[in-house]
Parts: structure tokens; C-alpha cells; sequence
């Protein structure tokens, strides 16, 4: 199924791929020999019976397929037929019929299987203009939506309820521009007031079962993309040294999700909602970025080992990194951020652990911000490189910096703030027990540490002698602070292997 989502997405999406221009007309031909032409970059096969009627083009039978060898598989997406037609103006207009199958099929894990899946549109249209060497395509329509229709493993059709698959999309709008040179530059930007989707399925062995509800509301992405007029998809390092790139960024207004099914007999649910996030990607030969973010989410369980629900919610929660993909002798830097803020979860499940409520149950927050350099000693786009790493004691590379810029830890009463900022020497791997020895210092605040371990006490989670030793533990590490039960410590790394507390040797 992963081979059917991941192709069929990009078969559609293609659709939405092509661009503006400026002073010269288009011609159907124009645009049809382009679709060839891209699709065919793309690794697609294309092939249609195409026949001319005044200013129509029709082309019948148009079929896109692609073969999958590292899936073991082929991947068919046939379209009854695509009208273009010259308005007069310049511009093209493209037709396609309100509904048309798609077909995946192939062999993996001794098993050929074959997946049908219905497409539908409804009031779509679709605008061409601009010229050869740069088009513009304008589109919008009330409503797309893909379903699956049938799986068939080993020549048996599997019963319907074994898998049900269904997305549909409302009020969509966008545009995207194509600049046909050396490379293909591609402008673009997608809106839809709306997102649903559903998925069922039932394990014929087992008998257990999952259906899966969901939908989302204003949903937005624009984004850029550079394909090299030499692009082999079967072979990323050459498409990445060619000059492909991407960059995108998704968001949406608001999102929930629910799903129930069985387990070994046992009925559980999960339901979720949030109030929009983003995710943010951007790849090329160098670079590697991910910007992940989700607002006011909840989350709610139940299962039939609890009597109730377990139930969290979140303000925020955010992961984003950036790092370099290409071996190289020269040190490049990274980044890597996530926080989880204003965390909270019900009274019923404080009062598993902390019946009393001795606890302040005030919105915990976790955040880290780190930034650094590091020099990369593979390709992560190189296979057999990354297969190596299972069976050799070589690293991936070497970590020379690491600036700490936010470190905040806060639950229970208790608060933990800190920076630092430390470089290392990857060339004495003997102080640190083969790490490389790192140079610096680190900055801490703890507050109420004291007033969280006295009520820990209170409540029997731990002993007085336990109590006692972690007191002690601070009072090495750490100096009273000017404010009530805080404590502060400056943690410094020497070149020469010693590590200080407060400017007492404690290595």
C-alpha cells in the first residue's frame, strides 16, 4: 500500500504542475507534448491515442506507469480520456471526466497483489497559459476524492471489509508556474477549505479490526521545486548532484482524528483534535531541513484495561532540525529544536499516582534548542554506505560544536533553565571513554528542587537516606541561588580532560 499512496499522489499531484508565461500562445499540442515530456523526466511512461477535432484535442486512453524495482513493482494510472482546447486567447483549457480508475499492481514478498482505486472530481477546471518556455496552470474545483475499490492478492479478490481507503477535498484553488530551461523551475500554491479521510480494515487471521475518521480545515501549501533535465528517480545521488531540490510548507487550520477497533478481542478508541499546525520540508545536495509544528492538541484514550479515559492536552508541540546530507571535509553547521509546552493531563490520571494532589499540577513545559557544526563522513544518499554503518565501527561523523541556546524543563513545582556552549576535539577520543573530548562550559539554574523532594517524601515515592543523597548530590554540583530554594551551577569541560563544578575539580 505504501507503493500505491506514494505513486498515486504523485501521479495527481502532476496535474497540478505546470505554469505560467507571458507574450506567445499555446497550442494544445503545446501542452501535450510538455505532459510527455515532464512525465516522462519523471520516470513515468506515458502513452494515448490522441485525435484532433477543430480546436479539441482529445486524448483517449492516456496511461501513465511507472516500473518500481526497488518495490518489486509497477505502478499504471490510466485516465479514459483528457480533452484540450484552444480558447482563442492563447490559453489552453484541460478536461478530464468526473471519474476514472487508477491501477497499481505488482509482486513483493512472493505475493502479486493488485489495487483499484476510483478517482472523482467534481466542477474541476483548468487553465493553461503563458508560452513554451513558461506556463502557468490555474485550477480550482468543488471537490476531488480518491477510494479504493478493490484489492486482489495472489488472483483473490480480498473481501471489502478487509480494506476500505477513502480522501476527498473541497473548495480547492492554485496555480502553479513551470520555467522550462536547463532545469524545471516550479512555482507553487495549493488552498482547500477542506480535508477528510477514512480508513478500514479487518485482519482475516486474526480478527481484529480498526477504522480510522479524520478531517482538517484550511489547509495550505506553496512551494518551490528544481528537477534537473537528467532526473533518474531510481538514483537519488545522481537526481541530488544534478541540482534537484525542494521546498515546501504545509499548514492547516484545524484537525481531529478518531479511532477505534479491536485487539486481541478487546475494544479500544483514540480520539485527537488540534487547532492547526505546519510542517515545513526543504532537500537538496547539501541540506536537510524538517519544521514540524501542532497547536492546542488533546488526546484522549480508552481501553479495556482502564475504566477510564487517558486524557492529555498541549498547548504546543513543535520539532524542527536542519542538517548536512553530503560527505565532505569542511565542517557544516546543524540545528536541532523541540518543545512540548503547557502539558497537562486529567485529574483521573494525577490521582493514579498523587491521590492527595500534593503535587502543584501546573502545565508542565519541555524545550531544547541546540545549534552546532559537524563534518559528515558519508552520503546518506549513497545505499550501500548507509547499509555499511550496520556492520562497521565507523561513525557517520564527527560533532565539533554545540551551542546550547535553550534548555527549559518545567513540572511539578520545579523549573530547570540552562545554556552552553562547548567545542570538541575529535582527535582525543581517550578521556571520554572513546567520545571526543569536549571543551566548554554549561550554565543551570534549578528552581524549587527542594520543596518537589520534600513532598515527594510526604508522599512515600521517596525514602528520607534517598532524600538525603540527592541533597547532597546538588550541593556538589550546585551554589545557593539569591531567590528561595534555587540553586545554580556552572559546569566547565577542560581541554585536558578535567570537568569542574562551579570551579571545584570533580573529574
Amino acid at each position: 500500500m505504501s507503493v500505491f499512496l506514494r505513486r498515486s499522489c504523485g501521479a495527481v499531484l502532476a496535474y497540478a504542475v505546470i505554469t505560467q508565461g507571458a507574450l506567445a500562445d499555446l497550442t494544445t499540442q503545446d501542452v501535450w507534448n510538455d505532459w510527455k515530456t515532464y512525465l516522462g523526466q519523471m520516470g513515468y511512461t506515458v502513452s494515448g491515442d490522441q485525435t484532433v477535432a477543430g480546436n479539441v484535442t482529445t486524448i483517449a486512453n492516456m496511461a501513465m506507469s511507472m516500473d518500481l524495482p526497488e518495490e518489486e513493482a509497477t505502478f499504471q494510472m490510466v485516465v479514459p480520456e483528457m480533452t484540450l482546447t484552444e480558447n482563442g486567447d492563447g490559453t489552453v483549457s484541460i478536461g478530464f471526466p468526473e471519474n476514472f480508475p487508477m491501477t497499481i499492481s505488482g509482486e513483493g514478498d512472493g505475493e502479486k497483489f493488485s489495487v483499484n482505486v476510483d478517482y472523482s472530481q467534481s466542477e474541476m477546471t483548468m487553465v493553461v497559459s503563458g508560452s513554451k518556455d513558461e506556463m502557468t496552470y490555474d485550477y480550482s474545483a468543488d471537490a476531488i476524492g480518491i477510494k479504493l475499490d478493490g484489492l486482489t492478492v495472489d488472483g483473490e479478490k480480498m473481501p471489502a471489509d478487509a480494506l476500505a481507503l477513502s480522501l476527498n477535498m473541497t473548495d480547492l484553488a492554485g496555480s502553479s508556474v513551470m520555467k522550462i530551461g536547463e532545469n524545471r523551475d516550479i512555482d507553487q500554491k495549493f488552498t482547500a477549505g477542506g480535508m477528510t479521510y477514512d480508513m478500514a480494515f479487518q485482519d482475516p487471521d486474526s480478527g481484529d479490526t480498526a477504522k480510522v475518521d479524520g478531517s482538517m480545515s484550511q489547509l495550505a501549501f506553496e512551494g518551490t521545486n528544481v528537477i534537473p533535465s537528467e532526473f533518474d528517480i531510481s538514483d537519488p545521488q545522481a537526481f541530488y548532484k544534478a541540482g534537484f531540490s525542494f521546498s515546501g510548507l504545509f499548514t492547516y487550520g484545524s484537525g481531529q482524528n478518531a479511532i477505534a477497533g479491536t485487539s486481541e478481542g478487546e475494544a479500544f478508541s483514540v480520539g485527537s483534535e488540534s487547532r492547526g499546525g505546519k510542517f515545513g520540508a526543504s532537500i537538496d545536495a547539501e541540506r536537510l531541513a524538517y519544521d514540524i509544528e501542532q497547536n492546542s492538541a488533546k488526546v484522549a484514550v480508552t481501553t479495556a484495561d482502564l475504566p477510564f479515559p487517558i486524557e492529555i492536552a498541549m498547548e504546543n508541540a513543535g520539532f524542527k532540525f536542519e542538517i548536512p546530507v553530503q560527505k565532505s571535509e569542511e565542517i557544516q553547521p546543524f540545528g536541532f529544536a523541540m518543545n512540548l509546552s503547557d502539558f497537562t493531563m486529567s485529574d483521573i490520571l494525577w490521582s493514579m499516582f498523587d491521590p492527595a494532589g500534593a503535587l502543584p499540577r501546573d502545565p508542565a513545559t519541555i524545550a531544547l534548542d541546540t545549534t552546532g557544526t559537524a563534518k559528515v563522513l558519508l552520503n546518506i544518499f549513497d545505499p550501500t554506505a548507509v547499509e555499511n554503518l550496520d556492520t562497521s565501527d565507523a561513525a557517520p561523523g564527527e560533532l565539533h560544536s554545540l551551542k546550547i541556546n535553550e534548555l527549559l524543563v518545567s513540572l511539578v513545582g520545579a523549573k530547570l533553565t540552562g545554556e552552553g556552549d562547548f567545542t570538541f576535539d575529535n582527535s582525543n577520543v581517550s578521556e571520554f571513554d572513546g567520545m571526543p573530548t569536549p571543551t566548554g562550559v554549561a550554565k543551570l539554574k534549578l528552581n524549587g528542587a527542594n520543596a518537589l523532594i520534600d513532598k515527594l517524601i510526604e508522599m512515600g515515592l521517596v525514602s528520607d537516606s534517598d532524600a538525603m543523597g540527592a541533597r547532597m548530590m546538588m550541593g556538589l554540583m550546585a551554589v545557593p541561588g539569591d531567590e528561595p530554594d534555587t540553586l545554580n551551577s556552572e559546569i566547565e569541560f577542560t581541554a585536558d580532560g578535567q570537568i569542574l563544578a562551579n570551579g571545584q575539580r570533580i573529574k
